[in-house]
């Protein structure tokens, strides 16, 4: 192993068989969030539903792209489109150690649910990626040119999220059925309402940026040394955010370990703390954004086997003009989209990354 107890660029799948079930289930705190909420609806009174109701926060996706998407083929399963939002705005003003002004979405996912729900896949877009944005509408109604070789996580601050999912759908041929972000000031009261995470790293990670400073060891972390955790990049691997990814991955396994110990669903008045938190930091297409939506989705989701959960990071290259950029790899890329979208097996060839150095 190259970097502290995470899935390196290029070690990620140098683990031992019993690891490698744990994290094709990073995805799982997905689906556990959703079933929170299921339980938090059916088990208080109107009042509690209603205030978690109220938190959520929706945009109409479908009204801000139009009909400038991918089509829906009829056995293509569900697709959601997942981001972490680092806005530096309101509550998340003061969890910025970057310079960067303005927000950034600092983690995506396309979670797909193939048809008949029994397991799912999970592709990370390394943020780096460089991408060619449409056009698109931003919240205030104008209207934003197409552009090149713009940075993925550029584009939320841009444009805003709809113009995310649209940017998604161009590259991928993927149509997205929902959209769910939660930003970073709610990540770190989640971690804090359920008091903290145990991660255990295999050597020191030290991180002036990001403020994350770990003796090799077990530490249990609050709110904000876990926002340090899955934001750090230099303190990992080459210090490209293909490490950081790894990080994230690792996190969501302790974080799901941590709620089944926990048995926080066992608990009426903790769940109800977690779904407040947990819906308070959330946003999602309008078509999710109530309570009842989610539950229904939540629902509809019970037959997925979590431990078939399975994390791919979309495969990329360093760009040729600039090394700190990675743009997608070819045919990989293309060949994990396609298989996505009709709904297919992916092939183990479409989950190597050069930039990887070949690897998964």
């Amino acid at each position: 192993m190259t970097t502290p107890a995470v899935d390196s660029p290029s070690s990620s799948h140098r683990s031992s068989p019993r690891e490698a079930p744990r994290r094709r289930r990073v995805g799982r705190w997905l689906l556990l969030s959703l079933a929170v909420l299921v339980l938090a609806g059916a088990g208080t009174g109107y009042w509690l539903y209603s205030g978690l109701d109220g938190n959520i926060k929706g945009v109409d996706i479908d009204e801000a792209i139009g009909g400038d998407r991918p089509e829906k083929l009829p056995t293509s399963g569900q697709n959601v489109l997942v981001l972490g939002s680092d806005s530096r705005a309101g509550d998340n003003a003061g969890l910025n150690t970057g310079k960067v002004a303005g927000a950034r979405s600092d983690t995506a996912l396309v979670m797909h649910i193939p048809e008949g729900r029994t397991e799912a896949v999970a592709v990370s877009i390394p943020r780096d990626t460089l991408v060619s944005r449409p056009e698109c509408t931003r919240p205030d109604g104008s209207t934003m040119a197409p552009a090149e070789r713009v940075m993925f996580n550029s584009v939320y601050a841009q444009a805003g999220p709809a113009c995310v999912v649209k940017t998604v759908e161009k590259m991928s041929g993927v149509r997205m059925d929902h959209y769910v972000e939660i930003d970073f000031a709610g990540f770190k009261d989640l971690v804090d309402a359920i008091g903290g995470v145990t991660v255990t790293v295999d050597r020191d990670i030290r991180d002036t940026s990001s403020g994350l400073d770990l003796t090799a060891g077990t530490h249990r972390l609050d709110g904000t040394e876990s926002l340090q955790f899955v934001r750090t990049r230099h303190g990992v691997g080459d210090g490209s955010d293909l490490g950081r990814i790894g990080l994230q991955q690792q996190f969501m396994v302790a974080l799901l370990s941590e709620i089944k110990k926990q048995d926080l669903l066992g608990s009426p008045t903790k769940t109800y703390r977690i779904a407040d938190t947990l819906t308070a930091a959330l946003t999602t297409d309008s078509e999710l954004a109530s309570l009842t939506a989610l539950a229904d989705f939540g629902r509809s989701l019970n037959g997925v086997d979590p431990a078939g959960m399975e994390t791919i990071m979309l495969p990329v290259a360093y760009d040729a003009i600039d090394p700190n950029r990675v743009v997608a790899a070819e045919p990989q890329a293309s060949a994990l989209w396609e298989a996505i979208r009709n709904d297919t097996e992916i092939p183990e060839s479409a989950k190597k990354s050069p930039a990887n150095g070949g690897t998964s």
